[in-house]
């Protein structure tokens, strides 16, 4: 028979590399594709999806039993807390200034600059420090956690339309990586781009959070948008080209499917196994559409995650 030839396309634009860490911290790039998600045969892929996992600034309320066993005593200390997710395989922590929320503690500044350090010094993994997702709280306490991390490189989020000027001045002005969240649109993403741009903020220093929805919760939608995204990129589109990073874990972990185990159909099956297989498949799903960041909470995901990125890069 004769071989059969296999269609390639021929892509004009790829992925933006962007770097993580470094100056005496471990260095992660994502980023730097020139095909789509693992298709090695059609175009360059230099840089594997990273895992990151998820650590607050204050013990966890209304997590489901079964994730916050996983990590045992170490969630009432965000330090240990990180060390542990390192001895656990992440490639970057992702840290949460819960405690800011001004229902949750409203911590300010000087609490969120000691939370840094503290991480900073437990662990040399590259870090990324979210805010409350209250714009006016994020643009106190990601200030102040620029300012400790100065030199570090480490990313800063969330950078929305209300307060990017905020964030990414402080980005320009510390060495650090913003993190561009827009909702599930690809305009809106490419416009937050644009903008941070514009300010100076250079492309290599963005990250795109298109916004996730967990399986069952709007997963096919952000599929989409993200792959229509990747496709701008790859088309030439500069102002789509920064890599995705999606917040995998606190979208999975907050859903019935993985806390509920009363009046549900017995066909749903063992809620352990069930959670963890609604975080894995969240987390293996947006990193077929385009994700080159996918924040986790459960260890055992991690490590299913990683396993499962070996395996498509092989």
């Amino acid at each position: 028979m004769p071989e059969v030839e296999v269609p390639l396309e021929k892509w004009t634009g790829k992925v933006n590399e962007v770097r993580l860490g470094g100056n005496g911290r471990q260095a992660v790039v994502v980023g730097g594709e020139a095909t789509f998600p693992f298709l090695q045969f059609e175009g360059a892929i230099p840089n594997r999806p990273a895992v990151a996992i998820e650590v607050l600034d204050v013990q966890p309320t209304g997590w489901p039993s079964q994730l916050a066993a996983a990590w045992g005593n170490v969630l009432a200390d965000p330090a240990l807390w990180a060390k542990k997710a390192a001895e656990y395989g992440a490639d970057i922590i992702a840290l949460r200034l819960k405690s800011a929320h001004p229902e949750e503690g409203d911590t300010g500044a000087e609490e969120a600059k000691k939370t840094v350090d503290k991480v900073l010094a437990a662990m040399d993994l590259p870090l990324i420090v979210l805010g409350p997702e209250v714009a006016e709280k994020d643009n106190i306490v990601l200030v102040a956690a620029s300012e400790a991390a100065r030199g570090q490189r480490i990313a800063l989020g969330n950078c929305e339309e209300k307060n990017y000027r905020t964030i990414g001045a402080a980005c320009i002005a510390d060495g650090h990586v913003a993190i561009a969240k827009t909702p599930i649109e690809i305009n809106l993403a490419k416009q937050l781009n644009i903008l941070l741009c514009d300010l100076g903020v250079s492309p290599e220093s963005i990250l795109m959070d298109p916004t996730t929805g967990a399986l069952g919760y709007g997963l096919e939608y952000t599929y989409s948008v993200m792959e229509r995204l990747r496709l701008a990129c790859l088309t030439g589109d500069g102002m789509t080209s920064m890599p995705m990073i999606c917040t995998v874990g606190e979208e999975s972990w907050r859903q019935k499917e993985s806390k509920s185990d009363i009046e549900v159909p017995a066909t749903w099956g063992e809620l352990e196994q069930r959670a963890l297989i609604w975080e894995e498949m969240t987390a293996s799903t947006l990193l077929n559409a385009g994700a080159d960041i996918v924040v986790l909470r459960h260890p055992k995901t991690v490590e299913a995650i990683k396993a499962t990125i070996d395996k498509l890069m092989g």
